[in-house]
């Protein structure tokens, strides 16, 4: 199910953590999820650059 417009930043941010916190325990990931991981950095970055404009 989709984010709620109400609370879409809220789950999102505490879904990103969680994805932060297992990138920095160093585990293994299955090819498909490297793919996923490697798209969602180039995607954070992206943001990142949007918000500073």
């Amino acid at each position: 199910m989709g984010n709620m417009s109400y609370c879409r930043f809220e789950n999102t941010y505490r879904d990103l953590k969680d994805c932060w916190d297992y990138f920095e325990t160093g585990e293994e990931l299955s090819e498909s999820e490297t793919l996923a991981r490697k798209a969602l950095v180039r995607l954070c970055k992206e943001i990142a650059e949007e918000a500073m404009l």
